[in-house]
């Protein structure tokens, strides 16, 4: 028996050593490679690490250094120089389940395939770690991140699982390329429900705060989002830099408050813009609103050749459309200032007041080629109630027929200025008159027009201006059929008797002043020259002279 006692505890201290011997081997390199090559023989991982460290007064941690890990013929998805396990009675039966996993000064990778890691913990600590993920719908990219994930069980296509409290801080971000610092987030997942407590960041030089949370539909809720004096830049066009909005499924934003932000993209700009956006939902490129309100100033606000000074606009929105409660702003040196209501159901924009004062306007070149272009589909028609014009300065550059109008004032009231997405004077009275213009070098004094419009034509009712000694009057009607059909009248007295050369007319053989009467009809139709359908018939008398002109169609002039 004491043999026997003898022998069975040589057995135990000899395991006991060799227990001892194999723990301190897996502390040496040696033992890191060769728990690296079982690990690469008997799975579809690949591992490698310097060191395993272990101490006695904490027995259930082990530390890996110099830690890569993941998938065999792929990038790793774990770089790490500390990795911390943390061992849990559930070991045996869930040999990847760990009381806590703490990395620390690495890079892991998330995939939107598959689990990034075959591991779950009660606690997934990082210490100074970098997070990237490069492809999805938002790729990311995240330095100095420090935070936990508790519990930790990762899922298919999500590193944080389905059940989960989280905090994260990053030194760096940048998400879909736009770069932040000083990133806090907070949060919890529940059932496909997240819910971001707080999300906090400093961005383009400025700071964003929010909270929001989505549904298990993938809807979201944001309850507030506050950016305040935001500096970004953009290679964007302004409708590029706002297309991501149109992408959104389904967001609500309960607030938006944006203060001081100057933003900046290719050919548009706004500085010192303040904005407080309430309850409106933003659903397949459309928005949604039962009682929403915006409220928006801003130190200049340029895209292309429009730039607005000090704008102001207040509207709210409903289902049934927008009221645009204001909307004033300086422009080329002048005031434009309006009201009005945009209705949902037929695309109509209703402005109650229109009124423009003081501007300095040069058309641009292609203005006539606007004017015919096809308004978009959320507008179909244009309606002024009461239009008003006050000293106003209007240039037209184009060589072909230049003109200029000086001190400019109008009036009109119920004028329908759009109807099935197109440009023109459908309905309604206008009135204009000036001080001085020219045009196509003509001068002219006191102009003035008054026309009334609706289904079937526009009546010029009035036109007049002084030209040097004398005074020409006119009167027109222009069908609102696809021909345009023109008729024109048109006599002076005592104004030159070649005043209509400059205008496309034939030259007079008579020279001074004289008297004219001018008959003349025509097609203004689209995109067709007027030139080639005119008729007319000109009456010329200077002393005692008369000279009488036909022009007709396709024809030369003819002098009887």
């Amino acid at each position: 028996m004491k043999l026997l006692g003898k022998i069975l505890l040589t057995l135990v201290l000899l395991l006991l050593l060799a227990l001892v011997a194999l723990y301190l081997l897996l502390q040496t390199q040696w033992g890191a490679g060769w728990i690296s090559r079982t690990v690469n023989q008997h799975t579809s991982y690949q591992l490698a690490f310097s060191k395993l460290e272990h101490n006695f007064s904490d027995p259930a941690q082990f530390v890996l250094n110099d830690v890569s890990f993941g998938q065999k013929a792929a990038p790793a998805l774990l770089t790490a120089r500390h990795v911390t396990l943390t061992l849990s009675g559930a070991q045996f039966t869930a040999p990847g389940h760990f009381a806590a996993i703490a990395l620390q000064e690495g890079m892991l990778r998330i995939s939107d395939s598959g689990s990034p890691l075959p591991f779950e913990a009660d606690r997934l600590q990082l210490i100074e770690m970098s997070v990237n993920r490069a492809g999805g719908e938002w790729p990311l990219s995240a330095q100095q991140v420090n935070g936990g994930i508790l519990p930790w069980k990762p899922v298919e296509g999500d590193l944080i699982g389905t059940d989960a409290s989280f905090q994260a801080s990053a030194g760096a971000l940048s998400l879909n390329g736009i770069p932040a610092k000083n990133v806090l987030l907070q949060g919890r997942i529940s059932k496909q429900q997240l819910i971001m407590s707080n999300i906090g960041a400093d961005v383009a030089l400025g700071s964003i705060t929010t909270s929001a949370q989505r549904d298990a539909q993938g809807a979201w809720q944001v309850a507030n989002l506050r950016l305040n004096s935001i500096r970004l830049q953009s290679s964007e066009s302004l409708t590029g830099f706002l297309s991501p909005l149109k992408k959104l499924s389904h967001v609500h934003f309960n607030r938006i408050d944006v203060t001081g932000a100057r933003l900046e993209g290719a050919d548009w700009a706004v500085t010192d813009l303040n904005l407080a956006l309430k309850d409106i939902t933003l659903h397949n490129g459309d928005w949604e609103s039962n009682d929403g309100s915006l409220s928006m100033n801003a130190r200049s606000f340029v895209n292309g050749s429009l730039q607005l000074n000090d704008p102001i606009v207040n509207m709210t929105f409903s289902p049934e459309g927008v009221s645009l409660n204001q909307l004033s702003s300086r422009w080329v040196n002048g005031l434009i200032r309006t009201s009005g209501k945009w209705s949902r159901s037929d695309k109509k924009l209703t402005l109650d007041e229109l009124a423009v004062a003081g501007i300095e306007y040069t058309l641009p070149l292609n203005w006539r080629e606007r004017w015919m272009a096809t308004l978009p589909g959320w507008l179909s028609a244009v309606e002024v109630t009461k239009f008003e014009a006050n000293r106003n300065l209007i240039i037209d550059i184009n060589p072909d027929f230049p003109f200029q109008m000086t001190a400019l004032d109008g009036s009109g009231k119920n004028l329908l200025l759009a109807r099935q997405h197109q440009w023109g004077i459908w309905s309604g009275d206008l009135r204009f008159n000036a001080a001085e213009a020219t045009f196509n070098r003509v001068d002219m004094r006191h102009p003035s027009i008054a026309l009334s419009a609706n289904d079937e034509a526009i009546k010029v009712t009035e036109m007049s201006a002084f030209i040097q000694e004398g005074m020409a009057e006119g009167l027109a009607t222009l069908s609102q059929q696809p021909q345009r059909a023109l008729s024109l009248t048109l006599r002076g007295r005592e104004v030159p008797v070649n005043l209509l050369q400059r205008w496309g007319w034939p030259e007079v053989a008579l020279e001074g002043n004289g008297d004219l009467q001018l008959t003349l009809t025509g097609n203004l139709a689209a995109d067709q020259p007027l030139k080639p359908t005119v008729n007319g018939r000109l009456s010329v008398t200077s002393g005692e002279r008369t000279l009488q002109q036909t022009l007709q169609a396709g024809q030369p002039i003819a002098v009887p």
